[in-house]
Parts: C-alpha cells; sequence; structure tokens
C-alpha cells in the first residue's frame, strides 16, 4: 500500500494493555477490542481528518510478558509499513513501555518520523478512562509537521499531558494518571490549552539516512541492586551465572557502592573473564560520577563502566543491544560511553 495521497496517515499499533481494553456486554468482563473500529470508542478522531489504520498483535501481549522477541515484531511492523505511513503510534501496557521505548529508540536507526507510545491507567471503555486522551493527542503529535518534516521524529513516549523521549522515561506510578516521568531530560512536548513542543530537546534526522533496523539482542544480561548488608554470597550467585556476559549495578547516590575487599575481587573475577559492568545510580535521578568519593574511584580503576545518567530502562536495553550488535569487548564498551539515540547527556 504505497502512499498516493496527500492525507496524513497513520497507523496504530496495538500490542496490548489496559488501554485497549472494554467490557464485554455479555460476560462483563473486560476484553481487547477490534481497533479496525476505534473511531466507534473513540469518535473524537474522526474530525482529525486523518487516514488511520491500526493492526494488533493477536493474541495481544501483557506488558509483563514483552521480551525482545516483541520488540522485533514491534519493529518488523513499523519496518515493513515504513514508507506507507506519516507516523506510528503504538499502544502498549504502561508496565514494560519504557523498556519497548528504549529498546525501539536503539533499533530503529536513522529514523525520521515519529513512533509514539502510549497507554492508560484505565480501561478505554471505562468513563473516567485517561485512554482516551492519552490516543488522542498522540496521534495528533505523531501527525504534526513542521515544514513538511515530521515534528518530532523519534521513539516518544505521551502520557498525561506529556512528551518524553522514549530511552529518558521511567514509570513513576501504579496508581496515578501521570504514571511517567524523565527524569534527566526536559519534556519534548507538554500539552495544556496549546501543545508545546520544546524544540532545543528535539534530535532532527540526518536528511537522506535511510532506515536501518537493528534486531539482534542479546539477553545475557543481569542487574545487582545495591543494599547495605549484601553478601558475597548473592553477588557471587549472580556473576557466576551460565553465560553472562554484562552486569548493570544499582549503585548508590552519584555510583557508590561497598568498598569490602570480597565486593571489588568478585567484580575483577568478572571483568577478567570478559565481563562488562555497567554503574548506574538506584536513585530516581541524577548521574553516575564515577571517582567522586572513594567508593566509586575504586570501581573506576577496576575497569566498571559509568552509565553516566541513563536510566535504569535504557541501560537494559542498551547493553542487551550492543551485546547483540558487537563480538568485541572494547566496541560494546565504547558503546556504551557515547550516546546512541540521545539515551545520555554527555
Amino acid at each position: 500500500m504505497k502512499k498516493t495521497s496527500k492525507e496524513t496517515s497513520l497507523l496504530i499499533i496495538y500490542t496490548g494493555g489496559t488501554i485497549g481494553m472494554v467490557h464485554d456486554p455479555e460476560t462483563g468482563s473486560l476484553v481487547p477490542i477490534d481497533f479496525r473500529y476505534i473511531s466507534e470508542h473513540v469518535p473524537e478522531l474522526k474530525k482529525f481528518g486523518y487516514d488511520l489504520h491500526s493492526v494488533s498483535f493477536d493474541p495481544v501481549i501483557d506488558s509483563s510478558n514483552i521480551d525482545p522477541g516483541v520488540w522485533v515484531r514491534m519493529a518488523d511492523i513499523i519496518e515493513e509499513r515504513y514508507d506507507d505511513f506519516d507516523g506510528f503510534v503504538v499502544l502498549h501496557g504502561t508496565d514494560t513501555m519504557a523498556y519497548s521505548a528504549s529498546a525501539l529508540s536503539f533499533m530503529l536507526e536513522n529514523l525520521n518520523k515519529p513512533v509514539i507510545l502510549t497507554g492508560s491507567q484505565l480501561p478505554i471503555g471505562l468513563l473516567r478512562t485517561d485512554g482516551k486522551e492519552n490516543l488522542i493527542n498522540a496521534i495528533e503529535i505523531a501527525a504534526a509537521k513542521e515544514n513538511g518534516a515530521a515534528a518530532v521524529p523519534e521513539v516518544c513516549i505521551y502520557f498525561d499531558n506529556k512528551l518524553s523521549r522514549g530511552n529518558r522515561t521511567t514509570k513513576l506510578s501504579a496508581e496515578h494518571f501521570d504514571a511517567f516521568n524523565s527524569p534527566n531530560y526536559p519534556f519534548i512536548a507538554e500539552v495544556g490549552l496549546h501543545l508545546k513542543y520544546n524544540r532545543n530537546h528535539i534530535t532532527l534526522p540526518q536528511k537522506n539516512h535511510k532506515l536501518i533496523v537493528n534486531k539482534v539482542f542479546n539477553t545475557n544480561v543481569a542487574i545487582l541492586k545495591l543494599f547495605p548488608g549484601i553478601t558475597r554470597n548473592l553477588v557471587q550467585a549472580i556473576v557466576n551465572t551460565k553465560g553472562l556476559k554484562g552486569l548493570i549495578i544499582e549503585t548508590f547516590g552519584s555510583g557508590n557502592a561497598p568498598t569490602y575487599d570480597w565486593f571489588l575481587e568478585e567484580l575483577l573475577r568478572f571483568i577478567k573473564k570478559g565481563g562488562i559492568i555497567l554503574n548506574v545510580t538506584q536513585c530516581h535521578g541524577g548521574s553516575v560520577e564515577m571517582g567522586l568519593y572513594e567508593t566509586s574511584r575504586q570501581m573506576l580503576s577496576a575497569g566498571v563502566v559509568s552509565g553516566k545518567d541513563i536510566t535504569s530502562e535504557a541501560s537494559v536495553t542498551k547493553l542487551m543491544y550492543l551485546l547483540g550488535k558487537y563480538t568485541s569487548r572494547e566496541d560494546v564498551i565504547k558503546g556504551l560511553n557515547r550516546s546512541l539515540a540521545g539515551e545520555i547527556s554527555f
């Protein structure tokens, strides 16, 4: 289906999640809607005048079951229909939305069209749902153009009147409508009476670069969250996991960790075996600054890589992506140290 008209065309990709649920009139239980008839549930969409199409996963996937295979399915759909549409809206469960947005940001290299993920805390079939507003605004943003080009040619998350870069976003609340936050990067757009874009923080694509879709992930990674009283047995159990290639350590504050001899010995042993360790702060916001305190200087000397101001979600997907792309340990570390899709500030 090659696009021939000047009408703005968008593809809605429904993967699953709360937003796509309505009550079955016969059973009273929540069931997924058929997104071919989305305008029956959200009649406001007709007023846009856009050419809207949809595709649904069958069966739909709860966001707790999202894995790299699902990311590849999403990317495949975007790649196959890339020339047919001006933008894409991905409907997704909230629990792992930040992981999927981060993964897609690394997968969709040279992206020059919007890929906007959204969802809801309440089903779209409920009267108080936040799903309608989230969907309507995500569609408007995905369709927005400036000087004939996409206004936001990035992978983003739209939720509760805010648009954030996908790989800078983390889920903050399981209860409130403002479920997501972007702790270390300004919102790309905010919606009130007007839709205001933060243009200085939108990455514009390089012209005439063809979309490249990277589809290989290596899931031999683990996360070790530090806590007072952590034992050597626990650390050993993780670093000695069969096949483990990369370890993300969620450290205290600006990247600090215990200076116990045994702790550093275990990290060094893993690194000497060829493992890669990425230091990410477990704080909601802020950055790792290795060497600022003695408690991180020793890890720096051991060869632990600074995650800088990356989110936990982006660190996992970036490490999986780099381990899938490169066989060389040095190339993976080079990739961790630089911004691939705007996921770190420096």
